[in-house]
């Protein structure tokens, strides 16, 4: 199955460009209530923090970006920004018997998948990875492919032994 929200990077672009021309003409609005008109009085300063509190919630949401693939013998991971600079690019694969279990974290907006993946070194190894703008049918569509590869990972687990 594959999974990818890479279709919404225009949407996203746009809403960064509209919340940082927010953020502009607040500054101006602010320059200009000072300066000259003085009409907000203190609420002046609304006109920078909201555009500002807006742009850090949308960046701090984590990457926008989430491609999965779990066609073939490999689970592939990707979760990147679409501003190139901005996160460091997750990009993970790996055998699909290695996948131990899965845990999707939803509180309030930010959204986190945690993979639990046996590794020879240290037992396990926990990979993160912020599936915040992921719609409801996808998270669900996710959670359906990665519980298919668990149960037939437990199944194999308890033939073996």
């Amino acid at each position: 199955m594959r999974l990818s929200n890479k279709k919404k990077v225009p949407l996203y672009n746009f809403f960064n460009t509209l919340l940082l021309l927010l953020l502009s003409a607040g500054i101006i609005g602010f320059i200009f209530n000072e300066m000259k008109f003085d009409i907000l009085g203190n609420a002046s300063y609304v006109l920078i923090i909201f555009p500002l509190l807006l742009l850090c919630m949308f960046h701090l949401l984590g990457r926008q970006i989430f491609e999965y693939d779990s066609d073939g013998e490999a689970l592939n991971f990707k979760n990147r920004n679409f501003i190139p600079f901005l996160h460091k690019d997750l990009s993970d694969e790996f055998p699909k018997y290695k996948l131990i279990k899965y845990e999707v974290i939803s509180i309030l907006f930010v959204k986190r998948l945690y993979v639990t993946v046996s590794s020879k070194n240290s037992g396990t190894t926990m990979l993160k990875y912020e599936i915040s703008y992921l719609t409801k049918k996808e998270v669900n569509d996710l959670k359906f492919s990665l519980n298919k590869v668990v149960k037939a990972n437990q199944e194999k687990n308890i033939k073996n032994k």
